[in-house]
């Protein structure tokens, strides 16, 4: 369909990203957790898809309230990540909402395949330290594979994660909220 309606990349990704289906949206919706039931629980964060979403609110690129409810940004990066100078205040950000929803331990998984992905590891560790948050940051090479096996709670906008999930948290949502920060609605 968008090739019929020769539709910018950017509005594809709007409509694979931020369109979902009204009975797979309900699903989905149904998963998310409040950050208070982060609160003396195990958190497994999806870091590249986190990371990125809230390196877009944090850089005024357009973030999306999607139909399941999750907040999703557009950019279409697909293993190629670079960190920028948006990628520090966009760990202290999560960091900082993690180190007042206090679970237990956080693990944050990287896509190894992706450049870099042992320095940001390394950043990432030593932000968890600052913000006091106990945990730890790892490579793989499946992570969404991983990811939809855990039965603890995800930090995800993956929908086919969110949908393997049993209950999941969005970080970047609960960013832009406690921002005051308005994000597009379709």
């Amino acid at each position: 369909m968008s090739d019929h309606h020769r539709l910018l990349e950017e509005q594809r990704f709007v409509l694979t990203r931020v369109v979902v289906a009204s009975d797979m949206a309900k699903k989905r919706r149904d998963k998310i957790q409040p950050l208070e039931a982060l609160h003396g629980s195990t958190l497994f964060i999806d870091g590249y898809n986190v990371l990125i979403s809230v390196e877009s609110l944090i850089g005024g690129k357009p973030v999306y309230l999607c139909d399941d409810g999750f907040l999703r940004d557009i950019k279409g990066i697909f293993g190629s990540h670079r960190p920028s100078d948006l990628t520090a205040p966009a760990l202290d950000a999560v960091f900082d909402l993690l180190s007042f929803a206090c679970p237990a331990v956080t693990e944050v998984l990287l896509d190894q395949q992706i450049s870099m992905s042992g320095r940001l590891a390394a950043l990432i560790r030593q932000t968890m330290a600052e913000h006091n948050v106990p945990g730890m940051v790892r490579t793989a090479l499946d992570v969404d594979h991983q990811l939809k096996k855990i039965e603890g709670v995800i930090a995800t906008g993956d929908g086919t994660i969110i949908d393997a999930a049993v209950n999941v948290v969005d970080i970047p949502g609960a960013i832009a909220k406690m921002w005051g920060v308005e994000p597009f609605i379709l």
